[in-house]
């Protein structure tokens, strides 16, 4: 013997339930929402037997499977993050950044040649004092005396300055 519902009747009288189901299932209310809708459709669609006790606990399983279902797609998904900056400097970080530059390639103009290609050799190619010394025919100490000189002078102009 097949029992005729009137669908209008059944969401009438459950959707209440399986939308308060749906909401503590997923904790958000638009998703409750589309839980409870897809939970109807699917009951209305579906032509096999009930398996459970009640009509109630029929939709709530189906409820549960349609929350289970989100879920599993959402385990592989990742949400779009909108906070990346860009890393670009802003043009007023660029306008300062050449400002500072101006100013050290004054600084280092003040030295001899052998003092400025020491400093950059050091500092700019990041090459040891042993190599420096090498290039320049220099001893070993008189090379670091020279990068050590013109650092000395950076950081007193740039403290003087305020430049950092």
């Amino acid at each position: 013997m097949k029992i005729l519902f009137n669908f209008q009747d059944i969401y009438s009288s459950y959707s209440t339930d399986v939308y308060r189901f749906a909401l503590w299932l997923s904790g958000d209310r638009d998703e409750a929402e589309d839980i409870t809708s897809k939970t109807f459709v699917r009951a209305l669609i579906r032509k096999s037997a009930i398996r459970t006790e009640t009509l109630k606990a029929y939709l709530f399983t189906i409820a549960r499977h349609v929350y289970l279902e989100r879920l599993r797609k959402e385990k592989n998904q990742a949400p779009l993050m909108y906070d990346h900056p860009d890393p670009a400097p802003e043009p007023d970080q660029i306008v300062e950044f050449r400002s500072q530059l101006r100013r050290i390639q004054q600084i280092l103009r003040l030295f001899p040649e052998t003092d400025r290609t020491a400093f950059i050799l050091r500092v700019h190619l990041e090459l040891p004092y042993a190599e420096i010394a090498r290039i320049l025919e220099l001893s070993l100490s008189a090379v670091k005396v020279k990068v050590h000189r013109i650092r000395k002078k950076l950081i007193a102009d740039c403290l003087d300055k305020e430049v950092f």
